[in-house]
């Protein structure tokens, strides 16, 4: 009998803990899905969701229409009545929100526009996925260094929403990123960031989704991608590629300059110390392997640009001056040629 209880006391204590833990992870689900619903519903387009009611309303009065003559029918048949009703309710909803634009076209009140007949000499400049995962955007923009309104189309939206429900950590943590990123761009008073319903049917791929329609509004590309930059500069796209503003920026620094590095690693060459600029520009020193943890003042030797940016390549002070005073040429100067 104690056996029984206790058998059923463990059996119980084990089925609320099931219980608990999924309520843990329903509630945590559920107030996911709400955030992803929340961001849809502010990044939507307006005429996407006049649209979008105005053909679920199209849809209803379809379906209403449809569904009568079934709904007299025998009861095997009426259950049809609900498919039918829920389809094309379903087909209305997706048209409109699709076609929005187009209806709100028609509308006697409102003048019709399309990507097509957007000007271009707004300066729109469209951000690409990578620009805003890259998140430097938000920065330069704050600079004032980007002028005009930025555009994102909603199929780069919906591109960080995959990478943000992949199951890598990696790519998952990017998209969130972005989006949060959206978002603080958007709440900023002194950014212009617009969200804009942009169907391209006729392209599958993001990327040649983004140069159609730069085409169409005659705008720039704002993007960090290196194949995407060469094929928008192909089309005759201007490309602003955050990196190469980024190398530009960069601190100037010429042979014989002088300065300070802390040397934090071992470089490559036996006896080389690394350090990194304020940038992020790594500078090599030779000779300082047993400097490491140390800030050193060196001297410049040259400086070379690569494809993944720029190296400097320096000298210890003290190592130059104690190779100019044992130098051979200063030997030589001390020699009387003369007797």
């Amino acid at each position: 009998m104690k056996l029984n209880w206790l058998h059923g006391m463990g059996i119980g204590i084990i089925s609320w803990l099931a219980f608990y833990y999924f309520l843990v992870f329903l509630k945590g689900r559920l107030r996911y899905l709400q955030r992803a619903i929340d961001f849809k519903l502010d990044n939507i387009a307006i005429d996407s969701l006049l649209g979008g009611s105005l053909g679920l309303l199209l849809g209803v009065i379809v379906g209403g229409i449809c569904t009568y003559p079934i709904s007299l029918l025998q009861v095997p048949f009426s259950y049809l009545t609900i498919v039918v009703f829920i389809i094309a309710a379903y087909i209305g909803l997706k048209l409109g929100s699709r076609r929005g634009g187009e209806i709100m076209g028609f509308l006697p009140l409102i003048p019709k526009t399309s990507v097509e007949d957007s000007p271009g000499p707004a300066g729109y400049k469209v951000l690409d996925t990578s620009a805003i995962i890259d998140g430097r955007i938000y920065d330069v923009c704050l600079s004032n260094f980007i002028d005009g309104p930025l555009i994102v189309p909603t199929f780069v939206i919906e591109e960080l929403q995959h990478i943000a429900d992949s199951s890598d950590s990696m790519r998952r943590n990017k998209g969130r990123r972005g989006l949060e990123l959206l978002s603080k761009m958007q709440k900023h008073s002194g950014i212009k960031i617009d969200i804009i319903e942009a169907n391209i049917p006729e392209e599958k791929e993001v990327d040649a989704k983004l140069v159609r329609l730069c085409k169409q509004l005659k705008a720039s590309i704002v993007t960090n991608d290196y194949n995407l930059n060469k094929v928008s500069e192909l089309q005759g796209i201007k490309v602003l590629n955050i990196n190469e503003l980024a190398n530009a920026v960069k601190v100037i620094v010429y042979p014989g300059e002088h300065m300070q590095v802390n040397i934090i690693k071992e470089g490559k060459e036996n006896g080389q110390g690394v350090g990194y600029l304020e940038d992020g520009t790594m500078v090599v020193v030779e000779n300082a392997q047993d400097e490491i943890g140390n800030e050193v003042e060196v001297t410049v030797t040259s400086v070379f640009q690569t494809a993944a940016g720029r190296m400097i390549f320096t000298r210890k002070l003290r190592d130059e001056g104690s190779l100019s005073i044992n130098s051979p040429f200063r030997e030589i100067q001390e020699v009387n040629l003369y007797g």
